[in-house]
């Protein structure tokens, strides 16, 4: 009988320290490294281009509401190069370089007290200014800004790159630059509203 404990006793000791080597020994497993599939890629986020601080300028098509005012309304008002608008109440308004929000507050507080208590102002874009292409693509010209337009988008939408096209020498001069200076780009950088973008020739 004793002998039988024994043995037992043993058993189950043997049983525990193997249990305790699997469970603290073992070295953890290693995770693979994540390949980049064609569906993590599509799933992937896409950078979108803010335009919250977007500066209004010539070509720009805005509509101001006034709530429950339709005489203080204004429906489609394209900026011209002036780039002012006679507005009641306030007189002229130099519109050109004012954000959407620059603008509301503007005439939000132009308007309290001297005509409304509380006045409830919004400011809308409804068309962006074009942007600009030339160079070695097949259809150069203006183009309607479309919010997230990239410089491929961008050469995409002007029928693609000429057979001669360098994909790199692209450059960019942009709208609020009082510079006017030529950027270098790449296909994914960002156009905005007013951008001219020149693809040049491979061999130039």
């Amino acid at each position: 009988m004793r002998l039988f404990s024994a043995v037992a006793a043993c058993a189950l000791w043997l049983l525990f320290t193997q249990a305790h080597a699997s469970i603290f020994d073992s070295p953890s497993p290693t995770p693979e490294p994540a390949t980049a599939t064609a569906d993590h890629l599509s799933s992937a986020p896409v950078r979108s281009i803010s335009l919250s601080n977007y500066k209004l300028g010539a070509g720009d098509v805005v509509t101001i509401r006034v709530f429950g005012e339709d005489e203080l309304s204004r429906e489609r008002v394209r900026l011209t190069d002036a780039g002012t608008l006679q507005y009641p109440v306030i007189g002229e308004i130099v519109i050109k370089g004012m954000t959407t929000g620059d603008l509301q507050r503007l005439i939000t507080e132009g308007l309290r007290g001297k005509y409304l208590v509380n006045p409830r102002v919004a400011v809308l874009i409804d068309e962006y200014r074009p942007y600009y292409i030339n160079g070695m693509v097949y259809n150069a010209g203006g183009f309607p800004f479309q919010p997230g337009l990239t410089v491929l988008k961008a050469i995409a939408l002007a029928g693609g790159f000429k057979e001669r096209a360098s994909k790199d020498k692209i450059f960019v001069i942009r709208a609020d630059d009082p510079s006017q200076r030529q950027q270098k780009v790449d296909l994914t950088s960002p156009i905005y509203p007013g951008d001219i973008i020149t693809v040049q020739d491979s061999f130039f």
